[in-house]
């Protein structure tokens, strides 16, 4: 990992902690919000569908390998789900105490976490991949933060949150980088299809879950739509 690399991989920080300044300037409404998770979970689909099952591809992993990282992925994220209900359903319980979706918080700093290690493996495995990861990712973080704004998390504490997810990203780029340095492409395409099935997680069992509890438009699936395309066209661009 050298300098350059570096300098990438802070990118998402810095464009998370912009996003959390933005979303305790201007308190958007429960409507944009959902609007802005389902432009990150388009975002998200692109990431997998563009650079990740494509990279996957290229490591020329063996398909036992590929499917059985995917099940594991999938396997560890419906343990997740199952922890995050319980918390949830604990917190209901105490009606006193107001709390914010611990199930969309925990998932979605699960998922940053897995969003840097894919960018670290990226840069092990294809330095221009890792790029392409960085900035397409960097979409996702600046909305993020307004997508997780509600009454309880609002303000500076909006743009604290904003920046700890961006720090996870970085440590996580910077951890997934030096562990997979010279892996083989049977290990890096086994982290990036464990990677894929926790974004999926994310995507369908969180994000466009939490965007569609308000009353939903028809503008919604263009926004989706929209996120796909802006990480698409950065990847064309960028290559």
């Amino acid at each position: 990992m050298n300098k350059h690399q570096l300098l990438i991989m802070a990118i998402p920080t810095m464009v998370a902690t912009a996003g959390g300044v933005i979303a305790a300037l201007w308190n958007p409404s429960h409507q944009f919000r959902s609007l802005v998770q389902h432009f990150a979970a388009g975002v998200i689909l692109a990431a997998l569908a563009v650079e990740l099952l494509p990279e996957i591809a290229n490591e020329h992993a063996t398909p036992a390998v590929i499917i059985g990282s995917f099940a594991l992925g999938s396997l560890f994220m419906y343990g997740l789900k199952l922890w995050t209900m319980r918390l949830e359903q604990r917190a209901a319980a105490s009606p006193a105490v107001p709390t914010l979706g611990v199930g969309l918080l925990v998932a979605t700093f699960i998922d940053v976490a897995v969003d840097g290690f894919i960018i670290g493996a990226g840069f092990a495995a294809n330095g221009e991949a890792g790029t392409i990861l960085a900035l397409g990712l960097s979409v996702e973080l600046l909305f993020l933060g307004m997508a997780l704004t509600s009454e309880l998390v609002k303000g500076w504490r909006v743009v604290a949150l904003s920046t700890a997810l961006g720090l996870t990203v970085l440590l996580f780029a910077v951890l997934g980088s030096l562990l997979l340095a010279g892996a083989s492409g049977q290990l890096i395409g086994g982290v990036l299809a464990f990677s894929a099935a926790a974004l999926l997680y994310l995507v369908t069992e969180e994000l466009l879950i939490e965007a569609h509890t308000v009353e939903e438009k028809p503008i919604s699936t263009l926004v989706l739509f929209s996120g796909f395309l802006v990480f698409w066209s950065i990847q064309l661009l960028a290559s």
